[in-house]
């Protein structure tokens, strides 16, 4: 029986159960020492493979004064995978430049393009699955040659609300505040927190035939059945800004921008959202109420951020521990101070049980060959979020400091982020170590 394959660019196949025996990063390793002996597009399928096998989301290929290395970006850390020589480089080069449809010629100046490949593999009963994963392109030159990042773009990695890591408490009022008909809900973090992910997920729980949704990204990273998607083109004068005025008059009930970066696209979204739409877009901002401030200092005027906001959202992505090799320990003195003192003020049903106990244990970090030795796989979500109700809205009028804007949240029942990962801590997700890392310390 013939298989209906997607439309894929080039001629990019890879079949996973080729690399099934890849399961670390030694395991890849040996596996590119194995193509690299043949043709390169067996090379590139290799570490296309192995990469998708490992769950990661950034493959690094960085010239440096004797050799060329290769690393992946695993739960959102850089690991070192191998090395190889400036031939296969040079040629592994032209291939992803070809694909990705950017200049062979040029490498005097950066580079972006985008190519897709087609991954096959068979389940349980041996049943033929085919999945087309986009890969975005970035060159640089460097002191070297050039460096090239290729970013994953797996769609496994839209999720459900659900699964984004959120407390129940959060997932309920998240349910409640993307039914609103309009308004707008912001998302914030450093580049690399999920904000996209989570954004996505929201919108697959929305979409639905009888609302119009359309998005401007910068670039589109997955494509959504049923919605309109739009990338800005700044070259064509295609910004988030004049995108936004089209779409306004598109007729949609929800769009997404893919950030808020100036203030003409800050008003045209405030706009959006007081006129019966429902607006989502992130900014980049260290926690959820400084998302307010940040929106004044581009110069939008209070009176249309106000009633404009209906949420905002900081989140980070602390390493969940690896299941197959965690040890749960009493923790010490210090981490039953980080966790008691961090914990002050949090509603009771808000805890989990195990914090109001004599004696509890906390996951402490190992390592093993399924997490490459790092004691962690994956990743979950630590949140704080940030509701404008009437009482907030008026308060924001007054154009208060971020300082009382976050003590009146808390007041209100915000559970800032730390103390969201301090949870995940206690729920056995997570360490102290990681969440710090992520969060940083009180």
């Amino acid at each position: 029986m013939e298989i209906s394959r997607p439309k894929i660019t080039g001629e990019v196949k890879v079949s996973l159960d080729e690399f099934k025996e890849v399961k670390n990063i030694p395991l890849y390793k040996k596996a590119l020492e194995d193509f690299g002996k043949e043709k390169v597009t067996e090379l590139l399928e290799a570490i296309l493979g192995g990469a998708i096998l490992l769950d990661s989301s950034d493959i690094h290929i960085e010239p440096e004064e004797d050799d060329v290395k290769l690393r992946l970006r695993i739960d959102g850390i850089l690991h070192d995978a191998t090395v190889f020589d400036f031939k296969a480089q040079k040629t592994l080069l032209s291939r992803i430049k070809l694909l990705s449809g950017i200049k062979l010629n040029v490498n005097d100046r950066p580079q972006d393009g985008r190519f897709t490949i087609l991954i096959i593999e068979k389940d349980s009963k041996n049943a033929t699955n085919e999945t087309v994963i986009e890969i975005r392109t970035s060159t640089l030159p460097s002191e070297y040659g050039e460096t090239i990042v290729l970013r994953i773009l797996n769609p496994k990695n839209l999720i459900e609300i659900e699964a984004l890591g959120l407390r129940k408490d959060l997932v309920e009022i998240f349910k409640k505040e993307i039914k609103k008909p309009n308004g707008m809900i912001i998302v914030t973090g450093p580049t690399g927190s999920g904000k996209t992910t989570t954004l996505y997920a929201v919108l697959k729980r929305i979409n639905n035939p009888q609302i119009k949704i359309i998005t401007i990204e910068d670039p589109v990273e997955y494509h959504l059945e049923g919605l309109s998607q739009t990338q800005v083109d700044a070259k064509k004068g295609y910004t988030f800004a004049s995108g936004l005025k089209a779409i306004v008059r598109q007729d949609p009930d929800v769009i997404l921008i893919g950030e808020i970066r100036d203030l003409e696209t800050a008003e045209i979204a405030c706009q959006a959202a007081l006129t019966g739409h429902l607006v989502f877009s992130t900014l980049h901002t260290n926690d959820a109420s400084g998302a307010i401030a940040r929106l004044v200092d581009l110069g939008v005027r209070t009176v249309s951020i106000s009633p404009a906001i209906n949420m905002v959202v900081a989140q980070r992505l602390p390493r969940k521990v690896c299941p197959k090799c965690v040890k749960l320990v009493l923790p010490s003195s210090t981490e039953s101070k980080k966790i008691k003192d961090g914990l002050k003020g949090v509603k009771k049903e808000i805890l989990p049980k195990v914090f109001f106990q004599s004696k509890f244990k906390i996951p402490q970090a190992q390592g093993c060959k399924e997490c490459n030795n790092t004691g962690y796989r994956k990743r979950i979500g630590i949140y704080e979020t940030f509701l404008v109700d009437d009482e907030m809205e008026r308060f924001i009028l007054k154009n208060p400091s971020i300082v009382d804007m976050k003590e009146l949240a808390i007041k209100k029942g915000m559970v800032l982020m730390r103390q969201d990962g301090l949870i995940k801590v206690l729920e056995g997700m997570t360490t102290i170590e990681e969440i710090e890392r992520v969060a940083g310390e009180e």
